[in-house]
C-alpha cells in the first residue's frame, strides 16, 4: 500500500458534525496538522469526505 500525507489546510467550524467526527477519526486536530496514513479503501473514503478540508500527497 502507498502512503499518503494528509494536512488540514481549512478549520472545521460551522461544519457538519460528521465532518468534524471524520477529521477527528483520521487524527487531525489543529489547523496545519498533517499525518501520514496507508491509502486504504476506507481512509481514501473519509478523505472524499472532507476534501474540501484537507490536502493530499503522495508519500514515496
Amino acid at each position: 500500500m502507498t502512503k499518503i500525507k494528509i494536512t488540514k489546510v481549512k478549520s472545521a467550524i460551522r461544519r457538519p458534525e460528521k465532518q468534524k467526527a471524520t477529521l477527528a477519526a483520521l487524527g487531525l486536530k489543529r489547523m496545519n496538522s498533517t499525518v501520514e496514513k496507508e491509502a486504504t479503501p476506507q481512509i481514501l473514503g473519509m478523505l472524499n469526505k472532507v476534501r474540501h478540508l484537507i490536502t493530499v500527497e503522495e508519500v514515496k
